[in-house]
């Protein structure tokens, strides 16, 4: 089928993109920034993006010219994950960086950096991350995973914790369970070839597995306890808000006003995220999206922290309030 080619050449391509931590430019670089950058701190920024659809506020804002509006010259380099390029971001080579909250609490709770998030991205949608079983699999519901293998693409992260908080409800515990860690391209081999018996997927292998398995979704890890989870958002360092104040507000107000618009226009996500995921438009158009966030809420913030702390993934329980940057004005 026409679709499901368009979802496998969309895992190709995100592969291919998550593969990359070099840098790399957006080929959408904005003209010298407006006269409104007038007491900034810095206008030239560097801003690390994951090719996932939560990094598309950024590019929006980039083209319809928030940034330029804002006095901001913004450059992209292309990351897997902030842990990689951490000293790059501790020595100022990276100004401001997309992140899972996951790894910004943990960051944070290993000591390693103080990071404070500029701007909310995602929350959690039905439909965006699940676990997934073949057609024929003996396991029909959540209780019947105790003793089973749960492929997710990172141990300690994101789909461990949500895959441990709809266990609990089915009275299970993390301990019931054995978490493997296979990357999300190997995970559909994996599940039909039954070294694991689930898999912890989002999109679009969600959709890859339902249309080349016949997979079912067996739970819908951002529901329930997990629903409206805060995902990710644009973060940088607590030394880099304190040495630029009007530069971070500038960031904010740009990136807030394309927040608004990937929120309420899935025309424009459509048409922005085939241009730096490389997932065909096809299958953008059709797969699951979060909840593109338009406040920044340590309240929020506060639940990932929490179930962080209850499956033992930080060592202390992190206040998330000391993890927001104060909003722009």
């Amino acid at each position: 089928m026409r679709t499901g080619r368009a979802v496998r050449n969309a895992l190709i391509g995100l592969v291919a993109a998550l593969a990359l931590a070099a840098c790399g430019s957006s080929g959408t670089d904005e003209a010298k920034p407006a006269a409104g950058g007038a007491g900034l701190e810095k206008t030239k920024l560097n801003i690390g993006v994951v090719p996932v659809p939560s990094s598309a506020p950024l590019f929006i804002a980039k083209e319809k010219g928030f940034f330029k509006a804002e006095g901001l010259d913004i450059t992209t380099e292309t990351i897997q994950a902030p842990q990689p390029v951490m000293p790059k971001i501790l020595n100022g080579g990276i100004d401001a960086f997309l992140t899972s909250y996951v790894s910004l609490i943990t960051i944070t709770d290993s000591g390693m950096a103080k990071l404070k998030m500029l701007a909310e991205s995602q929350q959690g949608a039905p439909g965006v991350n699940g676990v997934m079983v073949t057609k024929d699999s003996p396991i029909k519901e959540p209780k019947d995973l105790k003793g089973k293998k749960i492929a997710v693409n990172v141990v300690k992260a994101l789909g461990e914790v949500t895959v441990s908080a709809q266990l609990k409800i089915h009275g299970l515990a993390p301990s019931d369970v054995t978490f493997v860690p296979v990357p999300f391209a190997d995970q559909l081999a994996q599940l039909k070839a039954g070294t694991v018996d689930a898999a912890w997927l989002t999109e679009p292998y969600i959709s890859a597995a339902q249309k080349d398995l016949g997979a079912r979704l067996l739970i819908d890890t951002l529901s329930g306890p997990t629903e409206n989870l805060p995902l990710d958002g644009w973060a940088t360092t607590a030394d880099w808000v304190t040495k630029y104040p009007k530069t971070a507000a500038a960031f904010q107000r740009a990136i807030g006003k394309a927040q608004q618009i990937a929120a309420t226009d899935r025309q424009e996500l459509n048409k922005v995220i085939p241009t730096f995921t490389q997932i065909p438009a096809e299958a953008a158009s059709t797969m699951a999206i979060g909840t593109f966030s338009t406040s920044l809420n340590a309240t929020r913030i506060q639940r990932v922290a929490d179930l962080l702390s209850e499956f033992q993934i930080t060592k202390s329980k992190i206040d998330a309030t000391t993890l927001v940057a104060a909003p722009s004005q």
